[in-house]
């Protein structure tokens, strides 16, 4: 408290300042900022200056500016971009409304202490462990019309009429897709939440419990309330990636048929090095201006779920 008091001279103060470790901390910092320039930032401003340009890799990567033709071509006459945005946003508000609530319901379930819970924790978890690749050929397998999985289950109990080439049709393509997705994911969410739930002060859910709340009536009342925070930054995280998710898309579908499950990232990366276009300023717009969407839009997603939540506590 006397130091508050009395200020120390300016000697001490000096020397005080002199024991701050810059060296170890710019030693420390240097490897992480470096990354993060080399692979983040410089990629981003690089990516938006090249869509001011044509570059023509034909002719040794040469460039010629041109403005905003690029864009201007991208929002007049290319309407599989705008096919590729909207399944990009249908895909990332679909997949946190069935993510979330299905993740909130199996760690509730564990919540309570059911018996076989670790064995649980380890099985629904273990899917995050895959990488796309991984879950895309496996579950091309699954949909496969001829002999997949799910074909077979339902020709076996005799539902034949419902059997479809799952990847191969217009209405069932997406959907297919977006289910391979929540079952990766919900793991993830399952975890973060569970722990959530372990978090909350046990005084609170007792209390709603003697006073007559069921447990139903204890998760919605009381810890979905207390978990608001963990729960909009999870719907934050999920709409976030599947505005840009590829992997999947492309070991699937690759975007078929006829751009039924398109992405604006894979429809990126078929106008930078498929088409044979061998220009690279136009799909460097394209993803120009998808990072401007997604920053946006992750900004007002943001910035209303926080506004609820003031209003409401």
């Amino acid at each position: 408290m006397r130091a508050h008091i009395f200020p120390l001279p300016s000697r001490f103060r000096a020397v005080r300042r002199a024991r701050i470790p810059y060296g170890v901390i710019a030693l420390f910092l240097t490897p992480a900022l470096a990354l993060y320039f080399g692979l983040v930032f410089y990629p981003v401003v690089r990516t938006i200056y090249n869509s001011f340009f044509e570059l023509d890799m034909a002719h040794g990567l040469s460039q010629t500016f041109v403005g905003l033709r690029n864009y201007q071509e991208l929002l007049a006459r290319d309407p599989v971009f705008f096919q590729a945005a909207f399944h990009s946003l249908l895909w990332a508000l679909a997949s946190p409304l069935l993510e979330i609530p299905l993740a909130l319901v199996l760690a509730s379930v564990i919540y309570t202490g059911v018996p076989g819970g670790r064995f649980f924790r380890v099985a629904w978890f273990s899917p995050l462990l895959l990488s796309y690749v991984v879950v895309g050929i496996v579950w091309r397998w699954i949909y496969n019309a001829d002999w997949g999985v799910l074909n077979t289950v339902l020709r076996a109990v005799g539902l034949s009429t419902l059997t479809t080439d799952w990847l191969g049709t217009l209405g069932t393509v997406l959907p297919s897709l977006i289910f391979v997705t929540t079952w990766m994911w919900t793991g993830f969410n399952f975890v973060i939440l569970l722990a959530a739930l372990h978090s909350l002060p046990t005084e609170t859910i007792d209390a709603a419990r003697i006073d007559g709340a069921s447990n139903t009536q204890a998760l919605w009342y009381v810890m979905i309330p207390m978990l608001r925070v963990t729960i909009v930054n999870l719907l934050i995280l999920c709409f976030i990636g599947k505005m840009k998710l590829f992997d999947l898309v492309w070991v699937m579908t690759r975007g078929g048929p006829m751009w039924a499950s398109e992405t604006v990232s894979t429809y990126v990366i078929k106008r930078a090095f498929n088409w044979y276009t061998l220009d690279l300023g136009y799909p460097s717009a394209m993803a120009a201006l998808w990072f401007l969407v997604i920053f946006v839009l992750t900004a007002l997603f943001s910035r209303f779920l926080q506004k609820r939540e003031s209003l409401e506590f």
